[in-house]
């Protein structure tokens, strides 16, 4: 059955009727889709020689070989391809009118998934979402493989669609029959969970980690490569939204202070007094919006508005955002690098480093005004000196290539580390090219996986937390436990924590038939693999309880010892305490036990308490068996009260009767 009759099927059997294109009434703004298939990962040798001057550059979708050509406005000088003058021209008549058919269909099928994609990446509204997914529909039933895609996905995870794993699974099993890549993925992942990546990153992930594959880092490489290419490139192209990874395990039950999304009464506050004046909620609501950071849609005329009252009273960081939304253009304000220009010398006037970094980017490209690399080095130094991590990227790119310095690998790699430390995706990539290609470095095949693997985390399938996070928040448990579970399998140490949250303290449709206990027991595994403390003395409970496994204290003492020393977990080494004193898994040592006691309190203020009533414990025991184990009427005898209190013992001991008669006097009559 072809896919589109196939999801005609589907959506019957789901209740979901495709609308009529009649009805269609959008008013999102087209864009055009600049993104290609991935291409199928080349062999290992072929990918491990690279190209060490692979690096991404700020705006511009570019790979580095050599000097790269610049046009006026900053982007690559295009390269006419030839036609071959041999090409078989075909005599029939309605062939032209066939191909321009043949176009406007195809047009009609881009912008409908175009359209609905930028309502799905851009809402989180139930009704504009679910309009989204009509336009996917109509794309879907003209014979878009994209659009079939994400509703297959919207199937399997309920977002917005009834979910309904089955009639997932058999469209997946259609779509990759013709040869989709995601639709392999996802069949993939419900094999491999039981249930029924993006690209090449889980098999990468499992061959860093030797996870039912041999472990193999130069394997790896290829594979965390291929996929942290495709994320530089539209970094590069559509700039960086950081994903917003909220941890079930830190804020289970108190949803409303979670620091990573922006709860609605917030919002609406920061509105309230951003509208009476307050600069620093209106740059904060600008930058939000024209980001779509916490949760928040992305919404250019909200942060034109924002930005425009800020930059008004005065706000520089106000002047520097709006001069970028010029440079870049979008659907609130028309491209324009002479207005860019102006708002970038505003902001450069009070020296501000975004504005900095807008005149040097203006400089490196020639943005409405002539090639200039020193002038854009002198701006981005002015900038990376305040800390801008933009500032710091651009002066490594600058080094790295030789633009207007001398070409300095070592202090390309210096800046590239600045800028990556406050997790710049552009950065990390380029260092990642370094280190896996030994340029300017000796080469490190497990650095380079580390770092390509930290880009790939930042790609556009992340956006599946924050889905994931509402539909728990709205105890939908089954969409949110499979987002997880698809993400944890992708190799994201968060989602591993979170589905094994799920497993252990909520119940689904979906793991009734499994040992719940076991499976999660396998994700806090990988997740304290990747270095999270709380997932490794999760696992030190459940070898303590034998939770999923048999009871076996030794292990959980060793977990226990690892969290405390790696990442000085103050419940780590209380814990490894508690096994010190009763002597579970180690040999009993009541003085290791007082010093992992102390050490916790001294690590965190939160177990001063705890620790306190353990150390009293302590005491209480400890006395208990000197007492046992001692002749108290050798002790008496020993004991000269004459010497101890001197020669008015007989007073004093009359004095504590008589405190204590008047006490208990008091405590009668009152």
């Amino acid at each position: 059955m072809a896919p589109h009759k196939l999801l005609l099927f589907v959506l019957l059997i789901t209740t979901i009727t495709p609308p009529s294109l009649a009805n269609t009434d959008s008013n999102v703004t087209q864009e055009q889709n600049n993104q290609t298939e991935k291409e199928d990962v080349e062999s290992e040798d072929d990918n491990l020689s690279l190209e060490p001057e692979e690096l991404k550059r700020y705006q511009v979708n570019v790979e580095l070989k050599g000097e790269p050509a610049l046009a006026q406005n900053g982007q690559p000088a295009a390269i006419a391809e030839e036609v071959g003058n041999n090409a078989e021209i075909l005599p029939e008549a309605n062939t032209a009118q066939q191909e321009t058919v043949k176009s406007k269909e195809e047009q009609e099928i881009e912008d409908l998934y175009n359209n609905g994609t930028k309502i799905l990446k851009r809402s989180r509204d139930k009704n504009l979402r679910k309009e989204g997914y009509k336009l996917l529909v109509k794309a879907a039933d003209l014979g878009s493989t994209k659009a079939m895609e994400r509703i297959a996905y919207a199937l399997l995870f309920g977002d917005q669609l009834p979910q309904n794993v089955t009639a997932a699974r058999d469209l997946f099993d259609a779509l990759a029959e013709n040869g989709s890549h995601k639709a392999q993925t996802a069949l993939g992942f419900m094999y491999a969970t039981g249930i029924g990546g993006s690209y090449n990153q889980p098999k990468g992930y499992r061959y860093l980690n030797g996870i039912n594959l041999p472990q193999h880092c130069e394997a790896a490489l290829v594979h965390y490569r291929t996929a942290a290419k495709y994320v530089a490139d539209n970094v590069a192209l559509n700039g960086e939204t950081l994903p917003e990874k909220v941890r079930l395990t830190e804020r289970a039950g108190n949803f409303s202070s979670n620091g990573q999304i922006m709860e609605l009464d917030l919002y609406q506050y920061f509105q309230l007094i951003a509208e009476k004046g307050d600069l620093q909620s209106q740059v904060g609501l600008g930058q939000l919006h024209l980001t779509g950071g916490k949760g928040i849609e992305q919404d250019f005329k909200k942060a034109f508005y924002y930005l425009s009252k800020a930059a008004e009273g005065g706000s520089a960081n106000a002047l520097g955002f709006l001069g970028k939304m010029y440079s870049e253009g979008n659907e609130a304000v028309p491209q324009s690098n002479e207005i860019a220009l102006i708002y970038y010398r505003m902001a450069a006037e009070r020296d501000n480093p975004i504005g900095l970094t807008g005149l040097g980017l203006a400089y490196l490209y020639g943005k409405g005004v002539s090639v200039d690399y020193e002038e854009a080095l002198r701006y981005f130094k002015k900038a990376a000196d305040k800390g801008w991590v933009d500032g710091q990227f651009q002066l490594g790119v600058m080094h790295y290539t030789g633009l207007g310095v001398k070409r300095d690998y070592k202090i390309a790699i210096m800046y590239f580390h600045q800028a990556s430390q406050a997790g710049h995706a552009l950065a990390l990539y380029n260092l990642a090219q370094m280190y896996g290609s030994g340029t300017g470095v000796v080469r490190s095949c497990l650095t380079a996986v580390e770092l390509y693997k930290n880009v790939c985390e930042r790609g556009q399938w992340t956006e599946r937390f924050l889905s994931a996070y509402f539909a728990y928040k709205e105890n939908d448990i089954d969409s949110a436990f499979l987002q997880y579970l698809f993400l944890a399998e992708q190799g994201y140490e968060t989602a591993q924590s979170n589905t094994a949250h799920v497993l252990e303290y909520e119940q689904t449709s979906l793991n009734l038939k499994i040992d719940c206990y076991h499976m999660a027991l396998i994700y806090w595994n990988r997740a304290a693999a990747q270095g999270y403390s709380y997932a490794r003395i999760k696992l030190g409970d459940y070898y303590f309880y034998g939770r999923g496994t048999k009871v076996d204290y030794e292990t959980a003492a060793i977990h226990y010892r690892l969290a405390a020393e790696q990442q000085r977990s103050a419940q780590a080494m209380f814990n490894l305490a508690y096994m010190y004193e009763y002597g579970l898994g180690t040999e009993q040592d009541l003085h290791l036990a007082r010093r992992f006691y102390n050490l916790a309190a001294e690590t965190s203020t939160d177990a001063y308490i705890p620790v306190f009533l353990a150390l009293f414990k302590l005491g209480a025991i400890n006395f208990i068996h000197s007492v046992q184990y001692t002749n108290l009427s050798e002790v008496w005898k020993q004991i000269h009260l004459d010497r101890l209190l001197r020669r008015h013992w007989d007073l004093c001991l009359i004095m504590i009767l008589s405190l204590l008669l008047a006490v208990l006097t008091a405590y009668r009559h009152g």
